[in-house]
Parts: structure tokens; sequence; C-alpha cells
């Protein structure tokens, strides 16, 4: 056997390390887009998630001013910080609402009492089944929405500070 052929197995082997070292320092992006942006908000009607908030249904998601969609949970650590941007954009004017994820209604008003409450209606989705049919993929999520109840754009992950002026820019623009 020639010396070349002795050495394809080991060229094969380097390519392989090459490809496998490649997707470990620029990995996937695991964002799964929803398929609704630009379409209607799915019709849903969910009970409160607590006590002293109404629940959340698509009929309030089309009253004619623009407003988020927020998805949490109170056991997600990134909806911890995102709570004080929520809040931000909410003293700013934003109405925000909720639906509360796989989630308690004693876990959800501590995490509301510990991180603030910039939510006007929570929806309690204990399976999840609006969320999925939002085409969410995670928490938190933040979905704008139109005041005819047609999702604009869709925020996958924690809104962040930096976040604030281009969400209000989205809103003003919609009204």
């Amino acid at each position: 056997m020639s010396r070349s052929a002795r050495s394809i197995p080991l060229l094969i082997l380097l390519v392989l390390i090459a490809g496998l070292a490649w997707r470990l320092v620029k990995p996937a992006d695991t964002a799964v887009p929803s398929q609704l942006v630009n379409r209607d908000v799915p019709a849903f009607s969910l009970p409160a998630a607590v006590p002293s908030k109404p629940g959340l249904s698509s009929k309030d998601l089309s009253t004619g001013e623009p407003r988020l969609l927020n998805i949490f949970a109170s056991w997600c650590v990134p909806c911890i910080g995102e709570a004080e941007v929520l809040g931000e954009l909410r003293h700013n004017g934003v109405r925000v609402d909720a639906i509360a994820v796989r989630d308690r209604p004693g876990a959800i008003a501590a995490f509301l009492a510990r991180n603030g409450d910039p939510y006007e209606r929570i929806g309690s989705d204990p399976q999840s089944n609006v969320q999925i049919s939002l085409g969410s993929s995670g928490v938190p999520e933040t979905f704008v929405v139109d005041g005819q109840g047609v999702i604009r754009h869709q925020y996958i992950g924690p809104l962040t500070s930096a976040n604030v002026p281009g969400v209000i820019a989205q809103l003003k623009a919609l009204r």
C-alpha cells in the first residue's frame, strides 16, 4: 500500500476533528422564531394566574392599542432581570400583559412581590398550550402585538435595557 493511501484515514479524521472544533467555537443558533409574526394571535382564553390580576384572552390583545405580550415563569432565572426592564417599559406607558407557563399561583405571586409587577393581566398556561400555539419555544419571550391583535415582532430571550428604546419606537409606530 502506498504512503498516500495510508494517510487517507488520517486526513478524514483531521477533517472530522476540525468540523467538531468549528461547531464548538461557533455553535448553531438555537432560537426558534415564531411563524406567527405578521399574523393574528391565535384564539385563546386563559384564567387568572394570580387572584389580584385578571386572566388573559386573545380578545384583550385586539383593543385598538398596541401592547407587549410577555411569556414568563417564576422558575425562569432570566425572567428575574427582565422584570425590571418590563417595569421600565410600563413606566414609559407601555401596556404589558403576560402568560405564566407551567407555574403555580403562589410562586407567581412571590415572583411578582420580589421582582416587581409590570403586568396588567396574567393568564395561566399550565400545560404551555397557548405558548406553543404562539410559536414560543421557551421563556422568556416577548411579542409586540398591534392594536388589531397581530403579532408584529418577537423577542426571543430576556429583554434588556438596550431593547427599551427600540420597543418603545416599535409601539409608537403601531399607533
